[in-house]
């Protein structure tokens, strides 16, 4: 997940309430590593991800435990990490622990350079993960990380041109694009959503919905599925919301900057976005001297009774297999992601990332981000879990691409057709 969190999040005051969870061990005394003389483990992790205080917390806990024993903490950046972590994994001497994207997993584990942790599940509390967050975890039935923590988006909206229209926040897609209709009629100069016409992960969630996805399984190999049914509907359901919207047809959330570029210039009604954005257009609009009195509600589904599928963003916990400290880096992967120090993270990062384990949940404080963010955690879900699916994501990337051109008029299934060619053929090279 390639965000600076905790940078970002600090903006983001309005979010408040998720604790999150994981199992930690007992076994923090009984590593067969912390024999013989000092010894350092070294963890990596990601710029804006942990928290100094609650990373030095574990760390003192840990050492507390294992006397000798010293943890060197290493921030990388995000930009060139790939290929920083690749080379790492291959040397003899990589870091201990590691912190990797959800999406990046996989193709690390392909090649070897990740540790073996199927025989670790009970100690890392496999059990009570998010079975969302879960699935980049593992690879051809083994376990290769732990998740860490997790983000999803939600329906940011304008209370006040939502009250004018008489619209309430929707509980189905139905309701949604009805409110869309009354909020069009009620004022032609406010855009009822801003939707990009390459947003793909939100076009990805409401594929899921429907039942299908955007690259399957074929055997032994894997091809792309865009001209599927379940795709095609989920992609008119998109040109459906994307026509209430004024906002570009060839460009993502990010060109331009939908939190700070085009919602703090206002008439903006609703828009699709993550915890940190909402908050970088409140505090974006206090520096242009307006209040924003934003609303969140979930991305709805096709019923009332179970919200619409979002991608999870986020990050997950490895060891490295050339580690010369395996078993005291498996412990110290069981305490930073166990249930004591998770609830800390999650006060540390001001409640704006979903735990590991749905059961450690509490009720976040109501019309918080938080609460939108948490209903939502039940449908959350990833891309394919391949090594190859990095490839499919390369400029130009195929999904944004037959977006556009359905967006744009093009029939979906035959736009599908030529984009699953694309994607087919980079999802098989690894």
């Amino acid at each position: 997940m390639k965000r600076k969190l905790i940078a970002a999040i600090g903006v983001a005051g309005m979010m408040v309430g998720i604790a999150a969870c994981g199992s930690g061990s007992d076994k923090g005394g009984e590593g067969k590593s912390d024999a013989g003389g000092d010894k350092t483990l070294t963890v990596w992790v990601m710029d804006g991800s942990a928290p100094e205080a609650w990373i030095a917390e574990v760390n003192k806990e840990f050492e507390a435990k294992h006397k000798g024993v010293k943890v060197k903490v290493e921030v990388q950046q995000w930009n060139g990490i790939q290929e920083k972590v690749t080379t790492a994994l291959s040397e003899d001497a990589p870091p201990d622990v590691l912190e990797l994207g959800n999406t990046q997993t996989a193709g690390y584990a392909v090649t070897g350079g990740l540790a073996d942790l199927t025989e670790d599940k009970a100690e890392l509390g496999y059990d009570g993960w998010n079975k969302g967050m879960l699935t980049s975890n593992e690879l051809d039935g083994k376990l290769y990380s732990a998740p860490w923590y997790a983000t999803n988006r939600a329906v940011i909206y304008d209370k006040a041109i939502f009250k004018k229209a008489g619209v309430t926040p929707p509980k189905t897609r139905d309701e949604w694009i009805a409110g869309l209709k009354k909020i069009k009629a009620s004022d032609a100069k406010v855009q009822p959503i801003y939707l990009s016409g390459q947003s793909w992960y939100v076009y990805a969630g409401f594929v899921w919905d429907e039942g299908g996805d955007l690259a399957v399984k074929d055997g032994d190999k894997w091809k792309g599925s865009l001209a599927s049914p379940e795709a095609v509907a989920g992609m008119n359901f998109y040109k459906e919301l994307q026509s209430y919207s004024t906002a570009p047809k060839d460009k993502d959330e990010a060109t331009p900057q939908q939190s700070t570029d085009v919602v703090p210039k206002g008439g903006v009604a609703s828009w699709i976005g993550l915890g940190w954005e909402a908050g970088g257009a409140i505090d974006a609009m206090k520096k242009a001297g307006k209040t924003a009195d934003f609303g969140y509600f979930p991305i709805p589904g096709k019923t009332a009774d179970k919200p619409g599928s979002v991608f999870f963003g986020g990050s997950n916990l490895a060891v490295a297999e050339r580690s010369a400290n395996k078993d005291l880096a498996k412990e110290w992967l069981a305490l930073a992601a166990g249930k004591d120090h998770m609830a800390k993270y999650a006060e540390a990062t001001v409640g704006a990332l979903l735990p590991n384990n749905d059961s450690a949940q509490f009720a976040p404080p109501a019309g918080s981000f938080a609460e939108a963010m948490v209903k939502s955690a039940p449908a959350g879900a990833i891309t394919p879990v391949t090594p190859g699916w990095a490839n499919v994501e390369t400029a130009p990337n195929p999904i944004k691409d037959y977006m556009t051109k359905v967006l744009k008029g093009e029939d979906a299934k035959t736009a599908g057709e030529e984009a699953d060619k694309v994607i087919t053929e980079r999802i098989n090279q690894e």
